[in-house]
């Protein structure tokens, strides 16, 4: 009877230590990493003059990053009609 209880005791903690193995994570995927920053104008900003501005100012200053490239823009928007925008 003896015997029959120590092993008992046994297959139990084994058992317990593979139900305990399989407790590890939460089960949900890792954020994706963040987009990697583009030095393109976006065409959201081309939209108006109104844009380009509230895009320009909203741009952080930085000694570090890259310029922003005109390559993929023909013209910038202008308006005839609109008053001037003052900027900040």
């Amino acid at each position: 009877m003896n015997r029959l209880h120590i092993l008992a005791a046994l297959v139990a903690s084994v058992a317990a230590g593979g139900l305990l193995a399989g407790c590890g994570g939460d089960g949900n995927p890792p954020a994706p990493p963040p987009p990697a920053a583009s030095n393109e104008l976006p065409a959201s900003a081309l939209a108006s003059d109104g844009a380009l501005v509230a895009f320009a100012v909203a741009q952080a200053p930085s000694e570090r990053a890259e310029p922003l490239t005109l390559d993929q823009v023909s013209t910038l928007p202008t308006s005839e009609t609109e008053a001037p925008i003052a900027l900040p």
